[in-house]
């Protein structure tokens, strides 16, 4: 029996992964100000970009809406290392590593349920699924783990910018820019390092995410007794 039904894994993943990459314009402890309040949208974004291209880690936390469905994400990210986490969606739930050029998957039994079947389910029930980070598959998910991909296609992907009001994200002093042709609001930092904290948009595809924990430690590894996908799939 072939365990994992690829086409159905594949569109599984696909919808997991789409609009995790923040799309539309998506913590320093020092107190004193960083000068952004006066800088133009165009170089607060440079700013924000610059800021987090040379950060370390970061953890990102929110919900997102793709499709209409809302998707729900928890992770942390070492930059040119990979990263850990969790992603949720419609009773779905993945814990993702990307460590080493592999990406790690061990799902609920929910989703290896709807991607394989009840005899997937039982066989696959807390086990890790292990695949290449690069091609294949779990490709599209490396990419939820890679800090510096993660913040140069949230950053880019934006229309009109304007500078909005202050506020307080997390604790952090911040200034908002506004996206005003796609929508959305990145606020970021106005004291210490330019960092983005937060990306929020309304409407139709609304979310919230929240990008802290700014170099703070991440430790990565791989999960023991991970099973090959490619060979899991070719079996039976």
């Amino acid at each position: 029996m072939r365990y994992l039904r690829r086409p159905v894994l594949a569109a599984a993943l696909a919808v997991l992964a789409v609009g995790l990459i923040l799309g539309g314009c998506g913590s320093s402890s020092s107190s004193s100000g960083n000068g952004l309040q006066s800088k133009s949208p165009s170089q607060i974004l440079e700013a924000a970009k610059a800021a987090a291209s040379k950060a370390a880690s970061v953890h990102i936390n929110g919900t997102i809406t793709s499709s209409g469905k809302p998707i729900s994400l928890n992770m942390e990210l070492l930059a040119g290392k990979g990263g850990k986490g969790t992603i949720s969606q419609e009773g779905f739930t993945i814990k993702l590593i990307q460590v080493r050029g592999a990406v790690y998957i061990n799902g609920s039994a929910a989703f290896y349920t709807h991607v394989g079947g009840a005899a997937a389910a039982q066989l696959l029930q807390g086990k890790w699924l292990k695949a290449p980070a690069n091609s294949g598959e779990l490709a599209s998910l490396a990419d939820l783990t890679n800090l510096s991909k993660l913040i140069d296609t949230a950053l880019a992907n934006h229309g009109k910018l304007a500078k909005g009001p202050t506020a307080t994200i997390e604790g952090q002093k911040a200034i908002a820019l506004k996206d005003t042709t796609k929508g959305g609001i990145l606020y970021v930092a106005t004291t210490g390092t330019p960092y983005p904290l937060e990306i929020a948009k309304s409407g139709k595809e609304s979310g919230k995410v929240v990008l802290d924990r700014w170099n703070q430690p991440v430790s990565l590894s791989a999960p023991a007794g991970a099973i090959d996908i490619g060979k899991l799939q070719k079996a039976g």
